[in-house]
C-alpha cells in the first residue's frame, strides 16, 4: 500500500481537537446522566463515561510522546469547545424548561451530536495511520486500536436508544433497549442491520 506524507501541524490540530473533543465529552455524559430516565440507558452511558475518561488518558500518552502541549489551544479546538459547551447548556435548559422525558430526549440528541464528532476523529486518526507517512504511525495506531471500536459503540448505541426513545414518546411500539444493543452493533453496517430488524423484535 502506497502512503503519502501527512501534514504535520494539521495532525496535530485534529490531535487538538480530539482532546477537547473527549475533555468535552466527559461533561456532556455527566449532564446527560442526570437526565436519563431509561435504566438501561444509564447504565450505558455510565459505561461510556468511564470509557470516555480513559479515551483522554490514552491521547494524552500520544501528546506526551509527541511533546506536545495537550493544553495548547488553537481557533478550530476554540470551536470544538463552543460546541461541547453548548451541548452541556441545552441538557441544562431542557431539565428546567422541559418533561424529564423530553429531558432524556435532548441528552441522547446532544450525545449523538457528540459522538458523531468524537468518532470522525477516531476514523481520521485511524486513516493516518493506516495510509499516512510520518514518525507517529505507530503511536496513532496504538491509540486508534484501543479506542476506535468503543466509539462505535458509543455512537450507534445511543442513535439506536434515541430512536427507540423517540417512538416510545410518540406512541408507537418501540424496542429497549435498541437492536443495537441487543445485537451487540459496532460498525455502521450492523447498526443499519440492527434497525431493519427491529421491526421482527416486536412481533
Amino acid at each position: 500500500m502506497r502512503k503519502t506524507p501527512y501534514k504535520k501541524q494539521q495532525m496535530h490540530e485534529l490531535l487538538f481537537q480530539a482532546i477537547e473533543t473527549e475533555r468535552g465529552g466527559i461533561k456532556i455524559y455527566e449532564t446527560a446522566l442526570t437526565c436519563a430516565q431509561n435504566k438501561d440507558l444509564k447504565i450505558e452511558w455510565q459505561e461510556y463515561l468511564e470509557q470516555t475518561l480513559n479515551h483522554e488518558q490514552e491521547l494524552l500518552k500520544v501528546f506526551t510522546e509527541l511533546g506536545l502541549d495537550p493544553d495548547t489551544q488553537t481557533p478550530g479546538r476554540d470551536v470544538t469547545a463552543h460546541i461541547g459547551q453548548s451541548l452541556v447548556k441545552a441538557m441544562e435548559l431542557a431539565k428546567q424548561q422541559c418533561t424529564a422525558e423530553a429531558a432524556q430526549l435532548v441528552a441522547a440528541e446532544c450525545v449523538v451530536l457528540a459522538e458523531t464528532k468524537d468518532h470522525q476523529n477516531w476514523e481520521l486518526i485511524e486513516h493516518v495511520a493506516m495510509h499516512g507517512q510520518g514518525g507517529a504511525i505507530n503511536l496513532l495506531k496504538a491509540a486508534s486500536d484501543a479506542i476506535g471500536e468503543e466509539e462505535d459503540h458509543h455512537l450507534y448505541h445511543t442513535k439506536g436508544f434515541l430512536r427507540e426513545l423517540w417512538l416510545e414518546s410518540l406512541g408507537l411500539p418501540a424496542v429497549l433497549p435498541p437492536p443495537e444493543e441487543v445485537k451487540t452493533v459496532e460498525t455502521a453496517i450492523g447498526a443499519a442491520r440492527a434497525e431493519t430488524a427491529r421491526d421482527n423484535m416486536l412481533k
